[in-house]
Parts: structure tokens; sequence; C-alpha cells
């Protein structure tokens, strides 16, 4: 496996345009028979719309790229068929909480989820309803996911210029930090006191990262790359 590279960024702009992905289109009743059996196991799966990438440029400090849309069965059968089509990207943007006093908080995904437990920031795959006039707002889709699943808004941290992209094909996680205006103890409280208050919390728990002594097999190798470098500031 390829390992992780880190990029810091000025910017990320990217567009949407119209594309038929041939594997969605050729393994049609196939992905439809492997969707029907994941929510089987997880009922609360949905076949939403989701933007994948088709391609994407890095030029010095500054990334470009192209979105296209489809479902989100067809995301999870590439996904847990091994991503047989490598031209296609998974492109995401995630919400970096660091609090006050330099801490990581990360999520804990839970049972009935795409992901269940798996260990990372607020994210999820960009949807239509990401789309502005100007492009892909990927900014947006971060604040929206943290809010969703922490409770924390916009008056509770400051969004830091640029982005750390983490190349880990065939994924490409877009870091977003987000400084916290209070110590872990505080934020960690108030994010449990949300789960505790939903219905059914896209969360399980939350993990605390202040050295490399706290990362775990559950976390995902783009998640361990970003923190080896940030912990290493």
């Amino acid at each position: 496996m390829t390992p992780a590279k880190v990029v810091a960024l000025d910017s990320a702009q990217f567009s949407v345009a119209a594309w038929t992905w041939p594997f969605a289109r050729d393994r049609r009743a196939e992905i439809d028979a492997h969707f029907a059996r994941r929510r089987q196991q997880s009922p609360a799966l949905w076949n939403g719309r989701v933007l994948l990438l088709r391609d994407f440029a890095l030029d010095g400090r500054h990334l470009r790229g192209t979105f296209f849309e489809t479902g989100f069965a067809d995301l999870m059968a590439w996904r847990d068929w091994g991503f047989p089509d490598a031209s296609v990207t998974n492109c995401f943007a995630m919400g970096a909480l660091r609090t006050s006093d330099g801490t990581y908080i990360l999520g804990v995904m839970g049972d009935h989820t795409a992901n269940a437990g798996s260990v990372y920031f607020p994210s999820g795959t960009p949807e239509p309803s990401d789309i502005k006039a100007d492009g892909v707002d990927l900014e947006g889709s971060a604040m929206r996911e943290v809010a969703e699943e922490t409770g924390l808004t916009a008056s509770d941290f400051t969004a830091q210029p640029g982005w750390v992209a983490v190349f880990a094909p065939p994924k490409l996680a877009l870091m977003k930090l987000l400084q916290l205006n209070h110590g872990i103890d505080d934020v960690r409280a108030r994010v449990l006191r949300f789960l505790a208050g939903e219905r059914n919390p896209e969360l399980a728990g939350v993990r605390v990262v202040r050295s490399r002594r706290d990362f775990g097999a559950e976390m995902p190798a783009f998640m361990t790359a970003f923190l080896s470098e940030a912990l290493a500031d």
C-alpha cells in the first residue's frame, strides 16, 4: 500500500460535471443486490446521492478537481469490493477539531453506520446539497458534519485558512483545522451531552488524541498520517 502523503494547501477548488460511471452502469444488478444485503445488516443505510472525484490536479499549494454524482450504493459496492476502478477517488472534507490545550478530539462511528467502529474526525461524503454556484463547498460540508455529529457549531471554533490534504489512494481527505475555544474536558463533556440527547446519534463516543500513544487500529491510515505531522508541530 502506498504511504499516505500529507500536503498543506492554500486552496482547494472543485467543480461538478455530469458523467456516467461505467462501474455503476455495468454492474448495476450486482450493486443493487449487494446494497440490499448490506441494508439487511444495517437498516439505517439509505441510497442517497453522493459526489465522487473523477479527476484532480495539484499545482503547488493549490488543488483543483471535478466531482460527479452517483448513488451511495455504488460507493459502498466500490469500497466493499476493493476499489476496482482506480480512476475514481473518494474525496471528502473533515473537521479537524483541536481544543485550546492542543488536544484533538475524534468520533467513534456508531454500529448502525457504514463505517461502524472507525475513529476519525467528523466527516461525510459530499452530496448534491454541497454544490454551490462557484463549485463544491467542501468547507460547508465539513461544518455540517461537525454540527450533525457533535453539536459543535461555528460559534465554538475558528476555522483556520487553507487545508491539509492527505492523499491515501483511493481516498483523499481534506482536513479543515477547527481551533476550538475551550479545553478538552469542556469540549468532551459537551459533545457527550449532545450525543446522550440524540435519538440516534451517528457517533457512539469520542476519542481523545494527545500524542501518538493514543493512536489505534480503528483509525484509518489518513488519520494517523495527518495526526503524526500535526502532533509534531
